[in-house]
């Protein structure tokens, strides 16, 4: 997030290669691995890494890597926090599978069973929508579609975002096909508030991170403490400077990907997914999350995904044979080995869980710059020295892959050069463009005259605030003053029959633009008050 955010992860010299498992206890990295994670940092402009690596139940590797804050250029630890963002969802799919096994719920059951208010856009959608769907990204809905409501951090409530899906449209059929979303995970996460009968906060803390021991993990950013070991965000403003992001809260979508934490927490709720759930003890005597039988069924593919080429002939070899998604986490496999993972997207930071149940490997690793092609050379690296194979320069694949989705990024841009008429004027006065413009599910969205030039302002969404730069005729690009967000779009504005402003359009200009910037399901039409929604 930005609900996984940047689901830019590609399905995922010859040296003998070190797997983990026998390495001694006082150096149990390969030699050259800590030189490795340093040069993928350099490569890939991240200030800070930490790593986390758990084999057979024991962790071989916490560590940080550069620095948590350039300005102070205080050091990365394995107890730095991270924001997690869509590595939240298993937590998420781990809490309905425990109500679940506690008879409180079933996973078939109709989400109105426990949400009596709960709608969708389609009313055999709302009446047939099963738990077990608010985990599969099979909804109907578009990849990403409502992500506004809370994207960047916006002044709806949780219950205001899920009653909100009403008027979301659906894309898709039911069950048809995969897009991710994340909108559902914050109606899953009032599942398990209305099953349990406690906040959903209040339900992680004593239900999984106590147990757990995991004392450091925040429920948003928003639950940091002072003197909390807090990494800063690092985002390329217009794709080019790096610059600090504002730390932001999720609380009203937490479900999807509010938590903060670190490889040292994160590494305990690795050991216990990969040993079955099991906390401690053996046999009928041992302590549980969740049963086997919950968690076969969140390792097991719901929704299909279609196996893409790689981005890049050097990513030939990380791709799956097959791909699909289960409950809240991603279905894979490398080399013959099944992978469980999820990755995740914040302002400024960008993370990965990865998981081979079959050999007992996990490996965490979370960064603080929005790169996903950081964690996923490290994560690879990591399953060739798990798995015994010969390594493979990732560090120079995923910069393969990265040069040429910025290649297609700049080419999109010349194809909209040449096809604009630079020449040509608004079809009316600049402040005719003024008014207040209403979305059916996210609200208002207003353009008003200041200092002579139209600004628009996302009503709910203090971030988006930018001036609006006349393009071609009726077409405009809002330039977002938080130059961090990357997300500057086209807006076009329709006119009637007889020349006056009715509604507008909107879509990012840059490919690149994260898809939780979901302009283009916007259908904002002309109010004629200026009062918001």
């Amino acid at each position: 997030m930005r609900g996984h955010r940047l689901l830019t992860t590609v399905f995922a010299a010859i040296i003998a290669a070190t797997p983990w498992p026998a390495l001694a206890a006082d150096d149990r990295a390969p030699a050259d691995f800590d030189a490795y994670v340093d040069n993928v940092r350099k490569t890939f402009d991240v200030p800070g890494i930490a790593v986390a690596v758990v084999k057979d139940g024991e962790v071989v590797l916490a560590k940080g890597y550069g620095v948590r804050d350039v300005e102070s250029g205080q050091p990365v630890g394995a107890d730095t926090l991270f924001a997690i963002a869509s590595n939240t969802k298993a937590f998420t799919a781990a809490s309905l599978s425990m109500l679940a096994d506690e008879g409180k719920l079933k996973m078939d059951d109709r989400v109105i069973d426990h949400l009596p208010w709960f709608q969708m856009s389609d009313p055999y959608v709302t009446r047939e929508m099963r738990i077990r769907d608010l985990l599969a990204h099979r909804s109907g809905l578009s990849l990403g579609a409502g992500d506004l409501l809370y994207w960047p951090t916006t002044t709806y409530n949780n219950r205001e975002v899920a009653e909100r899906l009403r008027h979301v449209p659906l894309k898709g059929g039911f069950r048809e096909r995969y897009a991710y979303d994340n909108i559902l995970f914050g109606v899953a996460q009032l599942v398990v508030e209305a099953a349990s009968g406690m906040p959903y906060e209040q339900f992680l803390r004593t239900r999984i991170f106590a147990p757990l021991g995991m004392e450091h993990t925040r429920y948003n950013s928003d639950r940091l403490q002072p003197g909390d070991d807090v990494a800063t965000g690092y985002a390329k403003a217009d794709f080019s400077k790096l610059q600090p992001a504002p730390r932001m809260t999720w609380s009203n979508v937490a479900g999807a990907g509010g938590l903060y934490s670190s490889v040292n927490d994160l590494s305990k709720w690795v050991r216990a997914q990969l040993d079955g759930g099991v906390i401690s003890g053996e046999g009928d005597d041992a302590k549980r999350l969740f049963s086997e039988q919950r968690q076969r069924e969140m390792w097991s593919v719901l929704t299909p995904i279609p196996v893409p080429k790689p981005a890049v002939p050097e990513l030939a070899a990380a791709m799956p044979n097959f791909a699909g998604y289960g409950e809240g986490w991603n279905l894979t496999d490398y080399r013959g080995h099944k992978l469980v993972w999820h990755t995740g997207g914040w302002p400024g930071m960008v993370s990965r869980i990865t998981l081979v149940p079959e050999l007992k490997l996990g490996v965490i690793v979370l960064t603080n710059q929005e790169v996903g092609a950081a964690y996923n050379a490290v994560t690879m690296r990591a399953l060739d020295d798990g798995l015994g194979l010969p390594q493979t320069d990732w560090t120079a694949a995923y910069a393969a892959a990265l040069a040429k989705s910025r290649g297609k990024a700049d080419e999109s841009w010349q194809k909209h050069l040449a096809a604009r008429n630079a020449k040509s004027k608004p079809s009316l006065p600049l402040s005719t463009y003024a008014g207040t413009y209403r979305d059916p599910w996210y609200g208002d969205v207003v353009v008003a005259m200041e200092q002579g030039k139209p600004v628009m302002r996302f009503s709910r969404t203090a971030d988006l605030v930018g001036t609006l730069e006349h393009w071609q005729h009726d077409t405009f690009i809002v330039r977002w003053h938080q130059r961090w967000l990357n997300a500057d779009a086209f807006v076009d504005f329709d006119l009637d029959e007889d020349g006056k402003i009715v509604g507008a359009t909107m879509k990012a200009v840059s490919p690149l633009t994260d898809f939780s910037f979901d302009f283009q399901d916007l259908d904002l039409r002309r109010v004629e008050t200026t009062a918001t929604k």
